[in-house]
């Protein structure tokens, strides 16, 4: 069996020789689409700043600005005749001796060289008597610092500026900074089709009914629609594959005209009616068949030969082959999935969100086997000094659903750890979708 790291090795590996040979990106399709609908997707341009900023020298303080030549010293006199406040600058003129009452964020007049706030004059005395349609004097009452409270044009951006580079994953700060730059669409790359499959006689689709004690309901795809929500991605669910090599092979075809990725769950171990590995062998190949992790063993990642009919018809189709328990399904899908799909639709290396990952106190023993890496279920807490605990589910069977709804992380055992006791430290991964 290959090592989990070994395993996301391997699969990054492979598409980045994808990225780069079977599917390049500076070949892929680019759509352009709103702001307000590119969370997650992936910038296919670079975006360069329309302009500079700030656009112009703007007050950092609520204060003055004083012109060009004023001396200013305490107990000086200056003449205030005018003000600029944000959205409506001074326009007039000034000349040394002279200031406009300013406000934070407002137009530094041009005339202007430094800002003294309004801490550092009589402000607080006169204000009540001040008459802002004629001019009136205020008193330096402290000498200011030798910074001159003034946000410089295009200290920040410059125009022409690349802002965000090709392969970038847009995140609501990006949305933040693009927005403050005027830009209204953006060009990112065309949304991957990704196929789900779910194989099995027991399996009934959500809405029907259980006519047999013998039948289950498939919990496994709708899971993992929702784990993939977020990603760029446009997702073809195939549905429920009986357990019928006929049926795999037609379904598996299908899904070599429509798709770029496939993901199936259950049918890939080695039963007399798992028929999904043999048909991935038959229409393409397997590059990685089982893994020393607890829970998902049986873990398939390969690839298949499209159809010629379809588009990109030149690069292969990668596979990825999930056990059908609902646990194991879940692991594979956030450990191996979820970041090769990132990768896969031209996420930057260092944009690829990464699982959190925290050390905690055990509150409980609990029992190990040395020989996989293990991904236990478990109760994360925080104690009022802000240290970490973590408490063990009391069944760890892949197949136990009420037990993986009550956890909110993974206790996550080294393939060469054995059972530990109540105090150990451990590494956790929270669930994404529990903690803020």
């Amino acid at each position: 069996m290959i090592t989990m790291e070994a395993l996301v090795a391997a699969i990054s590996a492979r598409i980045d020789d994808y990225n780069q040979t079977d599917l390049p990106l500076n070949k892929r399709q680019v759509i352009t689409i709103s702001l307000l609908e590119s969370v997650n997707h992936i910038l296919a341009v670079d975006i360069s700043a329309p302009f500079d900023v700030p656009r112009q020298d703007l007050s950092a303080m609520d204060g003055y600005a004083i012109a060009k030549g004023t001396m200013i010293a305490k107990d000086a006199k200056i003449s205030i005749v005018g003000e600029s406040q944000a959205g409506r600058a001074f326009t007039g003129n000034l000349k040394s001796g002279e200031g406009v009452r300013i406000f934070t964020g407002a137009v530094v007049p041009n005339d202007c060289d430094s800002i003294l706030i309004q801490e550092n004059t009589d402000f607080a005395t006169i204000r009540h008597h001040i008459d802002k349609s004629k001019p009136y004097d205020i008193t330096v009452t402290d000498l200011p610092s030798s910074d001159d409270h003034i946000r410089r044009q295009g200290e920040e951006i410059t125009k022409g500026a690349v802002v965000l580079s090709v392969q970038k994953r847009l995140n609501p700060t990006d949305i933040s900074l693009l927005a403050n730059l005027g830009v209204a669409e953006v060009q990112v790359f065309k949304p991957l089709t990704v196929g789900l499959i779910a194989t099995g006689d027991e399996l009934v689709a959500l809405g029907g009914t259980l006519d047999s004690l013998a039948q289950i309901y498939n919990g496994n795809s709708p899971t993992i629609q929702t784990l993939l929500a977020e990603l760029p991605i446009n997702i073809k669910d195939y549905g429920i594959i009986p357990d019928d090599k006929d049926a795999t092979v037609n379904a598996i075809k299908l899904a070599t005209t429509e798709c770029d990725v496939l993901v199936s769950s259950a049918g890939v171990s080695v039963g007399d009616y798992d028929f999904l590995t043999p048909v991935i062998e038959e229409v393409g190949k397997i590059n990685h068949y089982k893994v020393a992790m607890k829970p998902g063993k049986p873990f398939v990642f390969g690839e298949l030969t499209r159809s010629k009919s379809a588009e990109n018809s030149s690069a292969p189709i990668l596979y990825f082959g999930l056990p059908g328990n609902p646990l194991s399904a879940l692991v594979g899908t956030l450990q191996f999935v979820i970041p090769a799909l990132w990768q896969l639709s031209g996420t930057a290396d260092g944009d690829i969100p990464k699982p959190l990952m925290l050390k905690a106190k055990l509150t409980c023993d609990i029992k190990k086997a040395v020989g996989r890496k293990d991904f236990q279920r478990g109760i994360l807490t925080q104690d009022g000094l802000g240290n970490y605990e973590v408490k063990g589910s009391s069944h760890q069977q892949s197949h136990r659903i009420k037990q993986l709804s009550d956890a909110n992380c993974f206790i996550v055992l080294d393939k060469e750890s054995g059972s530990l006791k109540a105090g150990s430290d451990v590494l956790v991964q929270p669930f994404p979708w529990c903690f803020a």
